[in-house]
């Protein structure tokens, strides 16, 4: 898609627009051989939008026989979004699904009542090493959805939009923002955008959406008058029109938002539902392993091995 008349930034920049609400630094957490950078939830924000866990990793450099190992483990009331900038991952779930994603893909995991999934870097891509870095995110599921059936989407790169304008590069990967829109059929109003800007390219904020923030991944962006470094997710104020500006050296951000749902929600492990009662049973379950009957069963080609919950 060429240039876009959305894209253009004719509004404010300035030192008059303080329309930032809240700035979050990502704390960091050591998974065991690599370190995430958790930006969502925090005690300042538990959601944007439907947005509700928001972690950035790597870049991580693994050698030859070295790799991540994400065994098995259960979701409810959510879907995951794995997106990668660099590397491979193998994902596995308990529907059959047995997919590589790549940088610039998208998957998409809909947990509903409850499924259960695996990532590692195994086969030909452990074997020759790699280096990986990505985003894993969830979003909450609207109540009418969190007892629905699981499902899994995945979407190339190639069948993403793509919008350029002067000294800009964005690829929509969830939802519709600047007249765009993706093929992925979503559970609520959302956006998720990637985007690549030029030195002192300005991008807007797109207007539709209610809750909206950046996350800063590479080089400086100002928003009115202040600089913000990478590990910085920025949440913006609903309503006002603001556009950012990368620095000297340009800058990757990710941009996401959407609506708010009903109400927060409860978050237990992998677990995110609208009340206790859905946690509970969910723990119970998990703990049962009945991987043959139970609400909860192992994937197909990975079921050696898995996660188990927590202590009580």
């Amino acid at each position: 898609m060429s240039w876009n008349p959305l894209l253009d930034p004719r509004i404010p920049i300035g030192d008059s627009v303080d329309a930032i609400e809240t700035v979050i630094v990502p704390r960091a957490r050591d998974l065991g051989g690599f370190e995430v950078r958790r930006a969502l939830p925090s005690a300042k924000r538990q959601m944007v939008g439907p947005f509700i866990f928001f972690d950035q990793f790597g870049p991580v450099e693994f050698l030859s026989g070295q790799g991540i190992d994400v065994r098995p483990h259960p979701h409810i009331g959510l879907a995951t979004v794995t997106y990668l900038f660099a590397g491979r991952l193998h994902h596995r779930d308990s529907l059959g699904s047995d997919q590589w994603i790549t940088p610039g893909a998208v998957n998409w995991m809909s947990a509903g009542h409850g499924i259960t999934h695996s990532e590692r870097t195994d086969g030909p891509v452990r074997e020759s090493g790699q280096t990986l870095s990505g985003v894993q995110i969830w979003v909450a599921l609207p109540q009418a959805l969190e007892d629905g059936l699981p499902s899994f989407d995945h979407v190339p790169s190639a069948e993403q939009p793509l919008l350029e304008a002067e000294g800009k590069k964005v690829r929509l990967v969830l939802g519709d923002a600047w007249g765009a829109r993706t093929p992925l059929d979503l559970p609520s109003e959302m956006f998720m955008a990637d985007a690549a800007l030029e030195p002192r390219a300005a991008l807007p904020l797109p207007d539709n959406h209610e809750d909206r923030a950046v996350y800063v991944l590479s080089g400086v962006v100002e928003v009115a008058g202040q600089r913000f470094e990478p590990g910085r997710l920025l949440i913006f104020r609903p309503g006002d029109q603001v556009a950012l500006r990368a620095g000297e050296a340009g800058a990757r951000i990710l941009l996401l938002g959407g609506a708010t749902l009903e109400g927060p929600r409860y978050i237990w492990w992998n677990f995110v539902a609208s009340s206790k009662d859905r946690i509970e049973a969910a723990k119970e379950a998990w703990r049962a392993g009945d991987w043959t009957h139970g609400r909860f069963q192992l994937p197909p080609g990975d079921d050696a091995e898995f996660i188990p919950a927590p202590p009580r």
